[in-house]
C-alpha cells in the first residue's frame, strides 16, 4: 500500500518510478476491513483517483454488554472500507510495464549518486534513490537497521471477513449497519461492514470485518497459539491453515463465555480466521542516505487508531514534498525524516495507550493507561478516530 502510494506521489510530479512486488500474484483477496480517514481519502482525491464508494458509510457506534443489550452509543460518520479495495484503486491507476511482480530484494549497497538494489534473480538494478515500503518484515530496514525488530504488545486479534449473505436475520439487524464493539474485561470485540469482493456496495453482497483482542503473553499462550500440528512454531505470524484446531476451538469456548448472544452468532461464521499477534515497530530513522523507509517499514501503529493506511499516505506525501523542494536528493531525504518521524512517534504512542487495557502484562505506567482507555465511552470517543492525535 505504501510502496503504491509513494509511487504515484512520485509520478505526479515527474520521477520515473518502478515498484518491486515480492509476491508473484496480485495482491487480491488480502487484508481486511480498514477506516477511510478523511485525511486518506483527500490524499487519493489529490492524486486523480475516484473515491466516490470507497466504502460503506457507517454513522452508529455502540458497545453491547454480555447480555447484548446497547449499553452505550455516539454517532460517528465514518467510510468502512477494505484493503483491498484501496489496494485496486491504486493499482489500476499504477502503469503495469512499471509494476514487476515476483521480484523480491536481496540486498542494496549506495554510491556517492546513486543506489544498486541488488535482487534475488540475479538481477541489479541503478536508481538516484531506492524506498523501502515493504511492510512489517522490511528486507531494507533490516539491512540498514538490524537492531530494528518487532515489539509484541501483550494481545493476539482473531480477525475475520464474513459474507453478508451468511448473516440470520436477527444478528443482521442488530449489528451490520454500525461499529459494533464487545468489552469483556481485558478484551475487545469489534464488527463494522465493508465492501463485498470487486468492492460489491449493494445490500446483501457486502462483508463484515470481524477483530477480537485477546491477551496472550509471550512465552506462554502466544507460543501455543504459534504452533501448527506439526509442532513448528512460527515466527511473528502463523498462516490460517495451520492453526491448530484446538486453538480455534478454545476461541469459539471463550465466545461462548465472555461475549454478547449476536458476537457468539458472528463466531460461529468465523470458519477460518487469521490469527494476527500485535506488534510495534519504531525505527530511529527513515532516511539512511538515499533510501528511506516508509510506511510499516518505519513504524507499525497497534490497529486501534485506524492510522495505517492513513499513515503511510502521509508518508507518501511528506517524501515527495521533500524531493520537489531539495535537489540533492540526500537532503531532501533528510528532511522527510525530520518531518515524519515525530507523527508516527505519536501514533505509536497513541496506540499503545488505546492498547494498554488488552495487554497480558502491563508495567504500572500502562497500568494506568488501561485504566483511562478501557472504559465505555473512551473505546467509543477515541478508537479509529485521527482527530484525537492532531488535538
Amino acid at each position: 500500500m505504501s510502496g503504491l502510494l509513494a509511487a504515484l506521489e512520485l509520478r505526479r510530479v515527474g520521477w520515473s518510478v518502478d515498484v518491486f512486488e515480492r509476491v508473484e500474484t496480485e495482491l487480491s483477496g488480502r487484508g481486511a476491513g480498514i477506516v477511510a480517514q478523511p485525511e486518506l481519502i483527500a490524499r487519493l482525491g489529490a492524486l486523480g483517483l475516484d473515491t466516490r464508494d470507497l466504502g460503506v458509510d457507517v454513522k452508529i457506534r455502540k458497545i453491547l454488554d454480555a447480555t447484548g443489550a446497547v449499553a452505550n452509543e455516539m454517532v460517528c460518520p465514518q467510510v468502512m472500507t477494505a484493503w483491498e479495495r484501496v489496494y485496486r484503486l491504486m493499482r489500476d491507476a499504477f502503469p503495469g510495464e512499471f509494476y514487476h511482480r515476483g521480484r523480491s530484494l536481496a540486498s542494496f549497497e549506495q554510491g556517492e549518486h546513486s543506489v544498486r538494489a541488488h535482487f534475488s534473480d540475479g538481477e541489479t538494478r541503478e536508481a538516484d534513490i531506492l524506498i523501502g515500503a515493504d511492510g512489517i518484515r522490511s528486507t531494507v530496514r533490516q539491512q540498514a537497521l538490524p537492531d530494528v525488530a518487532p515489539l509484541y504488545a501483550g494481545y493476539v486479534a482473531w480477525r475475520a471477513l464474513l459474507n453478508e449473505s451468511d448473516f440470520p436475520p436477527e444478528t443482521h439487524r442488530a449489528l451490520f449497519g454500525d461499529m459494533t464493539f464487545g468489552l469483556p474485561p481485558g478484551e475487545q470485540f469489534l464488527g463494522y461492514p465493508v465492501a463485498g469482493p470487486d468492492n460489491d456496495l449493494r445490500p446483501g453482497h457486502r462483508r463484515y470485518n470481524v477483530i477480537w483482542y485477546r491477551p496472550a503473553d509471550e512465552d506462554g499462550k502466544l507460543q501455543w497459539l504459534l504452533t501448527d500440528e506439526t509442532g513448528k512454531t512460527h515466527a511473528i505470524s502463523i498462516p490460517p491453515p495451520l492453526i491448530r484446531r484446538e486453538a480455534f476451538e478454545e476461541m469459539r469456548a471463550a465466545a461462548e463465555r465472555l461475549l454478547a448472544p449476536q458476537f457468539r452468532q458472528i463466531v460461529h461464521l468465523m470458519h477460518e480466521p487469521i490469527l494476527q499477534p500485535i506488534y510495534d515497530i519504531e525505527t530511529p530513522h527513515m532516511a539512511l542516505g538515499r533510501v528511506a523507509v516508509i510506511g510499516d517499514a518505519a513504524f507499525v501503529a497497534r490497529p486501534h487508531v485506524g492510522a495505517g493506511v492513513s499513515k503511510a499516505a502521509d508518508d507518501a506525501a511528506a517524501l515527495t514534498a521533500a524531493l520537489t523542494r531539495h535537489d540533492d536528493a540526500v537532503t531532501a531525504l533528510k528532511a522527510f525524516e525530520a518531518a515524519r518521524l515525530p507523527e508516527n512517534r505519536r501514533i505509536i504512542e497513541r496506540a499503545r495507550h488505546l492498547g494498554a487495557y488488552l495487554q497480558a502484562t502491563r508495567t504500572q505506567a500502562e497500568e494506568a493507561r488501561a485504566g483511562r482507555y478501557s472504559t465505555n465511552s473512551a473505546v467509543l470517543a477515541e478508537t479509529a478516530l485521527i482527530d484525537f492525535l492532531h488535538a
